[in-house]
């Protein structure tokens, strides 16, 4: 089996996610995935395909992530891990479509407008 590359997004994150057979290490920006991550949270959102496809620890992944925060990350690499497993078997989409797993979020953060103080925040408003 070769090296699957896939691309993941989430607000501004940047997951390019590189699958090839393994033991199941998961190594992101050259660091250990629980080292990256610490949060028992964000762990199991970016390990989900994996348990849904009863592929846990079959495949090692080495990922790199770039923008955005900590939580989009993980997002990113979520979706980048996803299509790779479909890419990998496309039988795997059926089973992971019901969970979302597929799905880019579309949402990003809205541009500032210019006579505003953000986005939709306006200036204080004074009457006198």
């Amino acid at each position: 089996m070769d090296t699957i590359i896939t691309v993941g997004r989430r607000k501004a994150a940047v997951a390019r996610v590189y699958l090839s057979e393994g033991k199941g290490n998961i190594t992101i920006n050259n660091r250990k995935f629980e080292e990256y991550f610490t949060v028992p949270q964000l762990q199991k959102v970016v390990t989900k395909s994996f348990e849904v496809t009863e592929n846990m620890g079959k495949f090692d992944i080495k990922a790199i992530l770039d923008g955005g925060g900590t939580s989009g990350q993980a997002d990113a690499l979520a979706l980048g891990i996803a299509r790779a497993l479909v890419k990998l078997d496309e039988e795997n989409r059926a089973l992971l479509k019901p969970y979302g797993l597929l799905t880019r979020d579309p949402r990003v953060i809205e541009r500032k407008k210019p006579g505003q103080k953000k986005a939709r925040k306006k200036f204080q408003f004074s009457k006198r």
